[in-house]
């Protein structure tokens, strides 16, 4: 399975590590986040190495829908009633100066960069649009009510961003990766005193930054505890209708939707990882329906750490890590989270001030309802009987019979039929004994 960005652009390759070296800054993760972090660091004088265990820009970055926006569903009513104006009102800020720096790398990094307005519907509670334009209202930052979407479906309307942007991912991690210092096919196998150990060498820096999707360092941050991971599903249709802006339900059930040169792409499906699911099938069904003499050319999964809150975790990775940093809990909004995560931890290893760091620091409460259910899975995972087990922290493993996969519902790691890792956190692969 693979995406229209991986199908159309392939990325230049890098040599492994060899030997040992030393960095004012070691990234470790080749996505779309390491890639910025390192060329904002770069830019600002730094001697910085990116490490990808695999390829750069073939994990999550891979299989993104490639929307650039600071509206992720709707959340400013709930981040208001949890966090209060400031930090409503920090979050949208930080992602619409994300919003508005991919258009101005866009002008030297040709990526297909469009300007277009975004829509999140709801198709059965229309109060809700209600509720998330006065939360807008109130920390005044005001948005549209829009209403006879160019949707095959009935919908009770949409709150309206206007001119968010879509791109081309690998078309624009290409341009930021020709300038950096990257080593692929390069895994860390473990962090120790501020030095890298990889199976050919090791990298000794002043300041790491762990941009692996799911943190790597299970002894620090709890982060196991705080994150879990969603799986969700794309297609990609030929001849269908093109669509003039980018359209998401509200509901993690629902439809996405947005057009892409001569595709439209449709996603939905969004389920926990390692729980049962449909898959496919409700796509493919809403293809049926709605556009049945289009035809799909590509289908593809996709893979998010969910963080408890709707706010990611960038900063400190620890209280006890002084100069090691994460960007992870993107929550399904990797392109501006990315963003964000890039400029706030380069003023941070800077010395400089960010205006957002206290929006999203580690260090916030973990006391919440999904914080508990999600150590009551881990709890039931490692007390479940089963002869296959997760080799990041030893979990039951389910197995997925679309995917044809052993998943766990713990963490989100996902393993192959024959035992390869094919989602971490997990680096082992299974034993089959």
């Amino acid at each position: 399975m693979k995406s229209i960005w991986q199908d159309s652009v392939k990325l230049s390759a890098f040599p492994p590590l060899e030997g040992d070296t030393f960095v004012d800054t070691l990234v470790i993760g080749g996505g779309i986040t390491g890639l910025l972090c390192a060329h904002y660091l770069q830019q600002q004088g730094e001697d910085c190495l990116v490490l990808e265990a695999d390829r750069i820009g073939g994990g999550t970055t891979a299989n993104t829908t490639a929307k650039i926006t600071a509206q992720h569903g709707l959340i400013y009513h709930r981040l208001l009633a949890r966090h209060g104006k400031e930090i409503a009102r920090g979050y949208y800020d930080a992602n619409t100066a994300a919003v508005e720096e991919y258009r101005r790398l866009a002008q030297s990094i040709e990526c297909d960069h469009t300007t277009t307005d975004n829509y999140i519907y709801s198709s059965k509670r229309g109060g809700i649009i209600d509720r998330e334009l006065q939360a807008l209202d109130k920390i005044g930052r005001p948005a549209d009510l829009a209403e006879d979407l160019p949707l095959p479906f009935a919908t009770k309307g949409a709150v309206k961003f206007r001119e968010q942007g879509m791109f081309h991912p690998r078309k624009f991690m290409a341009g930021l990766a020709a300038k950096l210092s990257i080593c692929e096919n390069t895994p860390v196998l473990s962090v120790e005193d501020m030095t890298a150990y990889t199976p050919n060498g090791c990298v000794h820096a002043d300041e790491i930054i762990i941009a692996t999707h799911f943190p790597l360092l299970n002894r620090y941050g709890m982060y196991w505890l705080r994150l879990y991971q969603s799986r969700s599903y794309v297609l990609a249709l030929k001849d269908a209708p093109s669509l003039d802006g980018m359209y998401m339900d509200e509901q993690a059930s629902g439809f996405s939707l947005h057009s892409h040169g001569d595709y439209l792409l449709l996603g939905g499906g969004g389920k926990r990882t390692g729980k049962p699911c449909g898959g496919f099938d409700p796509l493919d069904r809403a293809v049926a329906a709605w556009y049945p003499d289009a035809t799909i050319s590509h289908r593809w999964a996709a893979q998010d750490c969910m963080s408890p809150d709707d706010i990611p975790y960038i900063g400190q990775y620890s209280r006890f890590t002084p100069h090691i940093y994460v960007a992870t809990g993107f929550n399904k909004w990797g392109m501006t989270s990315a963003m964000v995560a890039a400029q706030l931890l380069t003023d941070r290893i800077l010395g400089k001030p960010n205006p957002y760091a206290e929006v999203f620091s580690p260090h916030r409460s973990i006391c919440l309802p999904q914080t508990a259910a999600n150590a009551a899975s881990s709890v039931v995972g490692m007390l479940t009987p089963t002869l296959h087990r997760c080799t990041h922290l030893g979990c039951a493993l389910h197995y997925n019979r679309r995917e044809h996969s052993w998943d766990c519902p713990c963490h989100g790691s996902r393993f192959g039929k024959d035992g390869t890792v094919l989602d971490g956190p997990a680096k082992k692969p299974l034993s089959h004994k």
